[in-house]
């Protein structure tokens, strides 16, 4: 079983070693430096993070959908 995204010496990657998407700026960054209500992540590369929102969107969609299923919608 994974206990998470692993970095390239083996070791699993600190906050610091990760990608951020600041929904205040619209920027990434490394490590968390905006406050946590303006932060998604972490990532664990700077194109991931900044495709958060498409993410974010994406998995909504399938979400909603998975649950139009479950009530017979």
């Amino acid at each position: 079983m994974s206990t998470g995204p692993v970095a390239d010496d083996g070791e699993t990657p600190t906050t610091e070693d990760q990608y951020y998407y600041d929904t205040g700026t619209g920027e990434v960054q490394r490590g968390r430096g905006s406050s946590w209500s303006h932060r998604m992540g972490p990532y664990p590369t700077r194109e991931a993070a900044q495709k958060a929102l498409e993410t974010a969107r994406q998995r909504s969609e399938a979400w909603d959908e998975e649950d139009r299923r479950e009530h017979g919608e």
